[in-house]
């Protein structure tokens, strides 16, 4: 779908991909969104969230929720004005931003115990709803927490867990970047710091489940769980998601990026795992196929209820990761084209395109470009068919249409 963290919430709130056109932006007043859906219905819709970039003024990701409880402080929201004395963990130049983690660093100087972290209050906020709401007919609660994203700051006991003993420099928000810049010793704690965070996460994110299981709405409540995008830890040489040094040259998307969890749970369905190549877009399609609606004309999302149900194997037979495309003929934007089994990396025609077999290569260290040229052609006419049906204007188009 579209990356990163807001043009995938579009989405995934609107049903309809926003990077072949105007990428990280508010929605539009001409976007509906799956709350406004629900809340036309009946439903109750809330919205928890310490996300900051999406509740900036004028942003509108709030629209159809009857409420909406933001918990301010996350990564550089200006927050806390209070002069108070900080010090960065590490070396500045290592960093992605030293300005905003200073003004993290500010916004977290209350922090006392594990209840204080971000996620926590979240998901603590989330199951304080659910008690004061249970019992409403129909709801929608939408929880929305930024970790495990930059600064990893867990409790030093979840780190302790990844990487004991460690006294060298912090990189809790390393500078996007080729990763030779870290020493071996600080990106292996870079590693631990991410895996305490996630691990964190998953603690928080279960407590809410519990809650479920407390007030007997387990069963009679859907849960689906996603992400936006992941990040590179040293795979392929880097660190980030993508790069800022060079607006004009992005990052591929390869794996660790552009393949994401996506975990739901409805009453009475029974476990199992799928391989099914779904997009954000499709949840709100799935969304109110739960609800027994319609979903609205134009999105091109399609309901994932016949998978989960053992009807289909599968919805859509492609899925493509991409930034916003760009205009500028000389900036170059990667787009992540898979099938499921091959998966081309296409930046244009200006740049070499790179193509993996996914299952004897699921890190991505082996192009096969050269060996499979076909298999590359055919992935990129249904990116430029793909490309095509989405009313992609030409601007965009002209430096894509040849591999």
């Amino acid at each position: 779908g579209s990356f990163p963290t807001i043009p995938m919430r579009a989405d995934l709130f609107t049903g309809r991909y926003v990077f072949q056109s105007r990428g990280w932006a508010p929605l539009g007043p001409e976007d509906r969104t799956f709350a406004q859906a629900l809340e036309e219905m009946g439903y109750v819709t809330m919205m928890i969230t310490d996300t900051y970039h999406f509740m900036a003024p004028g942003m509108n990701f709030h629209r159809g929720f009857k409420g909406w409880h933001w918990i301010r402080g996350q990564e550089a929201d200006r927050y806390i004005t209070d002069p108070i004395p900080v010090e960065l963990p590490c070396a500045p130049e290592k960093l992605r931003s030293p300005e905003a983690d200073v003004q993290y660093l500010r916004n977290t100087a209350f922090r006392r115990q594990e209840s204080d972290c971000f996620v926590a209050q979240t998901m603590k906020a989330a199951a304080d709803w659910l008690e004061r709401n249970y019992n409403h007919e129909r709801f929608l609660l939408y929880v929305d927490t930024f970790d495990p994203h930059e600064p990893w700051d867990p409790p030093q006991w979840y780190v302790d867990l990844y990487d004991p003993g460690y006294e060298g420099e912090v990189v809790f928000h390393p500078r996007y970047d080729f990763s030779d810049y870290l020493t071996e010793e600080e990106l292996r704690h870079v590693r631990a710091l991410y895996a305490g965070e996630v691990t964190l996460v998953d603690k928080w994110v279960g407590r809410l489940l519990e809650k479920l299981e407390d007030l007997g709405l387990a069963e009679r409540t859907a849960v689906i769980f996603t992400s936006d995008h992941g990040f590179y830890h040293g795979e392929h040489s880097r660190v980030g998601k993508h790069t800022v040094l060079d607006p004009k040259r992005g990052w591929p998307l390869y794996e660790e990026v552009a393949h994401v969890p996506l975990i739901i749970r409805l009453p009475g369905m029974k476990p199992g795992r799928c391989d099914a190549l779904v997009q954000p877009v499709d949840l709100m399609a799935t969304i109110l196929d739960l609800a027994g609606a319609q979903a609205p004309e134009g999105i091109h999302g399609r309901s994932l209820l016949p998978v989960l149900r053992g009807e289909r194997e599968a919805v859509r037979s492609l899925a493509v990761s991409s930034p916003k495309l760009a205009e500028d003929p000389d900036t170059i934007v990667y787009s992540t084209i898979t099938d499921g089994e091959w998966t081309l990396i296409y930046g244009g025609e200006a740049v070499q395109a790179e193509l993996y077999h996914l299952p004897s290569d699921p890190h991505q260290e082996r192009n096969l470009i050269s060996q499979n040229r076909d298999v590359a052609e055919r992935l990129h006419r249904e990116y430029v068919r793909f490309l095509e049906e989405l009313d992609t204007d030409e601007e965009r188009l002209r430096t894509r249409r040849r591999i």
